[in-house]
């Protein structure tokens, strides 16, 4: 368990979609978050004067799915926003970190980029927009333990402005008893949902390179009501096979992105069973992923035996 901590907000338009300005007790460093829109507003500030570091936020219409983020360093925070609302295209949301004394310099947020990349690269939950990867700079080992602490202060601050792109990933606990097949016998009002496996229609590139070649498949959205009940995961394959073809155990599930979608990885490579063609069900029946129980999966002839 973290250790307890509080921040405070300021909302000086009074408008929560607005310039928010973001502080920590005992802490000499202050966030501001806006939205494009309101830069012209905004930029007059004073903290913009100062040296600082940023991160523009940003999504692309045909990959929705990850933030587009570019992460970099001024001398001079006003100038350098106001160079990227004219040429960088992608953003429409911006968060800086200056300190309330002052006492950054160029060095300092030199390292803070360094850093803020560095991660954002390990985690990998967003496309970074910059061409050249920051370069660690030579600090001494005093002002190397005053930015540490300057950056885990950031990442606190972070996920609580909706920036989860620093965030690792926690797993999603998967279940590792098996339930027994639904009794096709029972009244309905007394059924338990037992459902535990995931079928997913799968394009054949993606099938190939994700589900059998990395082990794992992304990204979908799961009812917050399944998350705890999936543990295996079905491959159907679309056009020309049109049929379940795979099956793997799943070993954890993890956030996707920011839009509330998951990535299943599997315990194992996948396995290739006996096709399961769509039969009678209708022909639009696997658009997208269903739910089922892997004894009804694996006994079935045909998809419309179970959906």
């Amino acid at each position: 368990m973290g250790t307890p901590y509080s921040i405070e907000i300021f909302v000086p338009d009074g408008d929560p979609e607005g310039l928010r300005i973001v502080s920590l007790k005992n802490w000499t460093g202050v966030g501001l978050v806006f939205q494009r829109r309101s830069w012209e507003k905004t930029k007059s500030r004073t903290e913009f004067d100062q040296t600082g570091v940023y991160v523009l936020l940003g999504h692309d219409e045909q990959d929705a799915d990850l933030p587009i983020l570019y992460i970099g360093q001024t001398d001079e925070l006003r100038t350098r926003i106001s160079s990227h609302d004219i040429k960088k295209e992608f953003w429409d949301r911006c968060v800086v970190f200056a300190s309330s004394n002052n006492f950054l310099n160029r060095a300092h947020v030199t390292w803070l980029e360094w850093a803020l990349h560095k991660r954002a690269t390990t985690i990998g939950q967003c496309k970074l927009e910059n061409k050249q990867v920051p370069q660690e700079p030579s600090l001494s080992e005093a002002e190397r333990a005053d930015m540490q602490a300057f950056y885990s202060q950031i990442l606190q601050i972070l996920p609580l402005i909706s920036v989860r792109s620093f965030e690792e990933p926690q797993s999603i606990r998967v279940a590792t008893h098996r339930k027994p097949a639904p009794q096709t016998n029972t009244r309905s009002e007394e059924r338990i949902d037992t459902r535990d496996t995931l079928i997913v229609p799968a394009h054949k590139t993606g099938f190939e390179k994700e589900f059998l070649g990395n082990n794992c498949w992304f990204p979908i959205r799961i009812s917050g009501g399944m998350l705890d009940k999936i543990k295996y995961i079905a491959a159907y394959q679309i056009r020309p096979t049109m049929a379940v073809t795979h099956i793997a155990e799943v070993d954890r599930i993890l956030p996707y992105g920011d839009s509330g979608k998951y990535k299943l990885v599997f315990r194992q490579p996948a396995r290739e069973i006996k096709p399961v063609r769509l039969g009678k069900a209708h022909k639009y029946a696997m658009q997208s992923h269903r739910y089922t129980h892997l004894d009804l999966l694996e006994k079935a002839s045909t998809l419309a035996d179970i959906l």
